[in-house]
C-alpha cells in the first residue's frame, strides 16, 4: 500500500494505482471525460489535470501513478487554471446545440462547462463539421461534430465487447470517430457505448427526440430475458416506458446490459399488445369483460375434467414468467388433479426430471475469476452476452477457455481448446475427456469406457481442468440436447474427478425460479406436446416458436377442446378459445431467480395497458372460481415468501445426480443443430422493432457445411428444401467451420416452425 495526500486528506491505495483511484477512494471528485473505471487509461481528454507537488506542470490524475508521500491538489489555482484551459479547447469546435441535443440534462460536458467554462468564447474562426454516419438501427451517430474524442466508445468495443467496431481516423482537428468502411455496429452490447459517451455524439436511435431526461421518472427493475438477471433502471414518461439503462450491480451485470435488455421495451408499446379479454364464439373473436372470460375458462376446464379426466388438462409456460406466476399456475393445474405442467418447452430429454434443480454452481463473480473454463453446448456470446463479457475479461487476464460445440462461432475471445463436432458426437467426446481425466488423476474410468481413447484435444481439455481453479458448464444447447442426461452425467463425473465447479448456464430469466416454484411434473416427464391433451393453459409462451417440437405443438393445440392463452400480445388466434391480456414484467410485481440462485424482486414501473392484468392476479381469481383452496393472496410478495421460505436458496438447488456416465453411438446421416437467435428468444424481443432490424435478427436462418454445399451443388444464397417432420424452403449460407454432416437451422422463427425437433436426422435437398 502507498499513502498519499489529496487536498489535505491522506489515503492509502495499492501500489500501481493512479491518483484518480486515490481520489475516488476519498470521495474527491476530479473532473474527467475519457477516464472510466472499467476501461483502460487513455489520458487523452486532459480534463483531470491536477497539481502534484514538485512536478513542474499539472499532471493527468487518471494516468499518474501514486508514489509514497505524494501531495496532490485537485482544486488549487494552478489545477483549476489548467482544467479551465482544457475546457476552453474542448469547447472550441463543440456546436452550441444543447437545446436540441438528446444528451441535454444528463451531459457531462454541459455539467463541467458550468464549473470550468468561460462566459464567452475567444474562438472566432469557423467550427469544424463532421458528417453523420449510419451505423445501424440502435446507435445514432447523427451529430458527430459534438464528439470530444474521449475514445470511450472505441475502448469499450476493444476491451469489453471484444470487437473494435469504431475507431479514429485522421489527426488533430481532423480526427473523427467512425465505423470501418461504412460497416454497421452489430455487437450485442453496442448500446453501452451510448451510456459511456459523455457528450451527445452517440445517442439512442429508438429513443431519439422522444423525451427530455428531466421529464422521465426512474424506476428499478430486472431483465426478463437472459439468465443473468441484469439490474435495470426503467425510465417512464406519462405511464409509458421510454428508455431502459443499466443499474450498476458489481455482483451481477457490473455496469453493462445487453442490447436485448436495453431496446426490447419497444414491444411494450407496440400495436401487437392485447388489451382486452377475448373469447372465440362461432369462429369469431369477441371482446368481453374479465368476469365473463374467467368464468368461461373455469367452466371449460371443469367440463374437460368431467368428460376426459384431470390428466387431460395441461399448462405450459415460458421460463421468462415470474416465480409467482409459475407457482400459481402449477397450483391451479394440480388443484384440478393434473400433473401436466412445465416451462422447459425447448428441452427433449427428461431423464433427470425431479433429480436436479440446475444452476450455475457458483456465484457470478466467482465464475469470472475461474482460471480454467470448459463450456459444453453454448452459443455463449448470443445466449449470455453480459456473462460472456465477464468471461472475456478473465480470458484477457489469463483464463484458459475450452469449448465443445457444433459450430465455430467467433466468441471474440481467445479459445485455448475447441472441439467442433456433430451433436450426436458430444457424448463420445466427453467420454474421451473423462478417460483422460481418469488417467491423469490415476482413478478408474467409468464402467464400460475401456475401449475409449482420448484424442489430443480431449487430453488438453483434461489437463486444463486438472490444473485447478476450474469449472465445467453446460449451456442452453446442451440442455436442449436429446441426450442431455448423458451429457450431464459425464460432465458431472469429469468435474468431480478434476475437482472443478460444475454448473449450468441456465436458459432464461427465471429457469431456476421455475424449478423452485415446482412448475414441472412430479412424476415421469416427457416433451410437453408429445401426448395431446384436451385443455391447455399457455402462459407467456408461443408454442410454435418456443417449443422443441413446434409441429407436435401445433397438432396438439389444434385438437384441444379448450386452449387459454395468457399473454401481453395478440397471438394464438388460430388455436385458442380464450385470449387473456396479462402484464409483461414492467406492469407487474414479481421475482426472477437468476442462474446463481439470486432472487431479485421488482415492482411494476407503469400501470397495466388497457384492461391488462398481472398474471398472478388472474391465476388467483381463476383458482377461486374453480373452488381451489388457498388462493387468497393479497400481494405478489406473499406468494414469493411462501415459495422461497426462509431457507438459503442455494441449498435448495442441486446439479448432482446418481446417474452413471454411459456411452452412445454417434449418428451417421445429416443432423440438425439449432440455435435460438438472440432476438428470437421470447415474445417481447420478437416484437421490438429496432432489434428486428439488426444484423443478428436479419441473419441467414440456415447454414450448411462446405462439403454438403458441394454435394448439393449450391452456394451462398441458394434456395434449399429442409424436411424434418415438415418441410420448409430457405436461402442458405455456407459455413466452412460446420462439421460435414451438420445442418444449422435457427428456431424461434415463423419460417422455421414447420421443422419438428431441434436435433436429429434432417433431409436436405436442392430446391
Amino acid at each position: 500500500m502507498v499513502e498519499i495526500e489529496i487536498d489535505g486528506k491522506k489515503v492509502e491505495v495499492l501500489e500501481g494505482s493512479m491518483v484518480m483511484d486515490a481520489a475516488n477512494k476519498l470521495g474527491t471528485y476530479i473532473p474527467h471525460f475519457c477516464y472510466h473505471k472499467k476501461l483502460s487509461i487513455a489520458a487523452n481528454c486532459r480534463m483531470c489535470l491536477v497539481e502534484v507537488e514538485k512536478a513542474p506542470k499539472p499532471l493527468p490524475a487518471c494516468a499518474t501513478p501514486v508514489t509514497p508521500g505524494m501531495i496532490v491538489r485537485s482544486s488549487s489555482d494552478k489545477a483549476v487554471k489548467a482544467q479551465k484551459a482544457v475546457m476552453e479547447f474542448l469547447l472550441i469546435n463543440h456546436p452550441l446545440d444543447c437545446p436540441i441535443c438528446d444528451q441535454g440534462g444528463e451531459c457531462q460536458l454541459q455539467d463541467l462547462a458550468v464549473g470550468y467554462g468561460a462566459t464567452a468564447s475567444r474562438y472566432e474562426e469557423e467550427k469544424r463539421v463532421v458528417f453523420h454516419k449510419d451505423v445501424g438501427p440502435l446507435v445514432s451517430m447523427e451529430e458527430m461534430s459534438r464528439c470530444i474524442h474521449c475514445t470511450r466508445c472505441v475502448r469499450f468495443g476493444q476491451e469489453i465487447a471484444g470487437v473494435m467496431e469504431l475507431g479514429m481516423l485522421n489527426r488533430g482537428e481532423h480526427s473523427e470517430i467512425t465505423s470501418f468502411v461504412g460497416q454497421t455496429v452489430d455487437s450485442e452490447l453496442s448500446g453501452n457505448m451510448i451510456d459511456l459517451c459523455p457528450v451527445g455524439a452517440l445517442t439512442s436511435k429508438p429513443f431519439r427526440y422522444s423525451a427530455r431526461t428531466w421529464e422521465l421518472s426512474r424506476r428499478k427493475s430486472v431483465s426478463a430475458h437472459d439468465a443473468l438477471g441484469s439490474n435495470l433502471i426503467v425510465q417512464v414518461k406519462n405511464g409509458k416506458v421510454m428508455r431502459v439503462v443499466p443499474m450498476e450491480n458489481e455482483d451481477v451485470n457490473e455496469c453493462w446490459i445487453s442490447d436485448k435488455d436495453r431496446f426490447s421495451y419497444e414491444a411494450l408499446n407496440s400495436s401487437e399488445r392485447l388489451t382486452k379479454p377475448m373469447i372465440k364464439q362461432g369462429g369469431q373473436w369477441q371482446e368481453t369483460d374479465w368476469q365473463t372470460a374467467l368464468e368461461y375458462v373455469a367452466h371449460g376446464l371443469r367440463n374437460v375434467k368431467h368428460e376426459h379426466g384431470a390428466e387431460a388438462i395441461a399448462a405450459v409456460a415460458a421460463p421468462h414468467s415470474t416465480l409467482e406466476e409459475l407457482s400459481l399456475l402449477q397450483r391451479v393445474v394440480r388443484g384440478l388433479g393434473s400433473d401436466n405442467v412445465d416451462f422447459r418447452l425447448r428441452e427433449s430429454d427428461f431423464s433427470l426430471n425431479g433429480q436436479i434443480k440446475p444452476w450455475l454452481g457458483t456465484s457470478i463473480s466467482q465464475f469470472g475469476k475461474l482460471k480454467n473454463v470448459f463450456i459444453v453446448g453454448s452459443f455463449l456470446r448470443k445466449d449470455h452476452p453480459v456473462l460472456a463479457a465477464r468471461l472475456r475479461q478473465s480470458v484477457k487476464l489469463g483464463t484458459k477457455l475450452s469449448v465443445l460445440n457444433s459450430s465455430d462461432d467467433d466468441q471474440l475471445m481467445k479459445l485455448t481448446n475447441k472441439a467442433i463436432l456433430a451433436p450426436s458426437a458430444w457424448v463420445s467426446f466427453l467420454a474421451e475427456v473423462a478417460v483422460a481425466v481418469a488417467a491423469k488423476k490415476e482413478v478408474a474410468a467409468p464402467a464400460g469406457f475401456e475401449g475409449v481413447n482420448a484424442t489430443e484435444v480431449a487430453s488438453k481439455i483434461a489437463d486444463s481442468l486438472i490444473a485447478g481453479d476450474a469449472g465445467v458448464f453446460l449451456g442452453n444447447t446442451a440442455s436442449y440436447h436429446p441426450e442431455a442426461a448423458k451429457l450431464h452425467a459425464l460432465v458431472q463425473w469429469i468435474a468431480k474427478n478434476a475437482d472443478a465447479t460444475f454448473g449450468y448456464l441456465t436458459e432464461a430469466a427465471n429457469t431456476v425460479g421455475g424449478y423452485l416454484a415446482n412448475a414441472i411434473p412430479a412424476t415421469s416427464a416427457k416433451p410437453v406436446f408429445a401426448e395431446a391433451k384436451k385443455a391447455y393453459i399457455v402462459l407467456h409462451a408461443e408454442p410454435m416458436l418456443d417449443s422443441a417440437h413446434p409441429v407436435q405443438a401445433k397438432a396438439a393445440l389444434a385438437q384441444a377442446d379448450m386452449v387459454v392463452v395468457m399473454s401481453p400480445f395478440k397471438h394464438g388466434a388460430e388455436y385458442a378459445d380464450v385470449l387473456l391480456p396479462v402484464s409483461p414484467f414492467t406492469e407487474t410485481s414479481g421475482t426472477f431467480v437468476n442462474c446463481e440462485g439470486r432472487p431479485q424482486s421488482f415492482h411494476g414501473v407503469v400501470k397495466p395497458l388497457g384492461d391488462t392484468r398481472p398474471a398472478w392476479k388472474v391465476l388467483r381469481v381463476l383458482g377461486n372460481l374453480l373452488g381451489l383452496g388457498k388462493f387468497d393472496y393479497e400481494t405478489a410478495e406473499s406468494i414469493r415468501d411462501e415459495v422461497l421460505g426462509q431457507a438459503d436458496i442455494v441449498s435448495r438447488l442441486n446439479n448432482l445426480t446418481s446417474a452413471a456416465p454411459t456411452l452412445s453411438t454417434a449418428g451417421t446421416g445429416l443432423e440438425r443443430l439449432t440455435d435460438v437467435s438472440i432476438y428470437s428468444t421470447d415474445g417481447i424481443v420478437r416484437r421490438a422493432e429496432s432489434l428486428q432490424k439488426t444484423a443478428d435478427a436479419q441473419a441467414t436462418l440456415a447454414w450448411i457445411s462446405a462439403g454438403l454445399a458441394q454435394k448439393l451443388g449450391v452456394s451462398n444464397g441458394d434456395m434449399v428444401k429442409f424436411t424434418k417432420g415438415g418441410s420448409i424452403l430457405l436461402n442458405v449460407g455456407v459455413d466452412q467451420s460446420l462439421p460435414e454432416n451438420v445442418v444449422r437451422v435457427a428456431a424461434g422463427h415463423e419460417t422455421t416452425s414447420n421443422l419438428d425437433g431441434m436435433f436429429g436426422a434432417i433431409t436436405v435437398e436442392r430446391a
